[in-house]
């Protein structure tokens, strides 16, 4: 039976982790099809770009990969505290490198919220983002 990441993840006790993609139905991620011929090497270097964007977005750190023709691995250390210490317009900030922060959140980040309910609400966004629980500084959600 399956279990949810958050079950499994515990960044406090284990910090590193060795993750694996693979491609289905004979699909190929890089390399050259044998059947068809085609190539498709150019993927590879999309993929470590996208492992070294994905650093700076957020608090992990890659210690190691390896991308082959129908799959790779990554081995990533999360780093928790670093995600606690970000201010919440830190957190938005990066979250919206890669998804939308929708209206509340753009007001936000120039300044016009003015209510404290939608500063709460702004608040409890980040701290969902960042994956920690203001309520409960101790757990941390990957």
């Amino acid at each position: 039976m399956t279990r949810a990441r958050r079950q499994q993840i515990s960044p406090e006790e284990t910090p590193f982790y060795h993750c694996v993609a693979r491609c289905v139905r004979r699909a190929f991620l890089c390399g050259e099809d044998s059947l068809t011929g085609q190539s498709y090497e150019h993927r590879k270097q999309w993929i470590v770009d996208k492992f070294m964007e994905l650093t700076g977005i957020f608090a992990i750190d890659v210690c190691a990969y390896a991308v082959m023709s129908n799959h790779y691995h990554v081995v990533v250390r999360v780093d928790p505290e670093r995600a606690r210490e970000w201010p919440d317009e830190e957190v938005m900030r990066r979250w919206r490198q890669l998804f939308s922060g929708g209206v509340l959140v753009e007001r936000f980040l120039k300044g016009e919220v003015a209510s404290r309910g939608e500063r709460d609400n702004v608040v409890k966004l980040a701290a969902q983002w960042r994956g920690v629980s203001r309520t409960s500084a101790g757990s941390c959600v990957v």
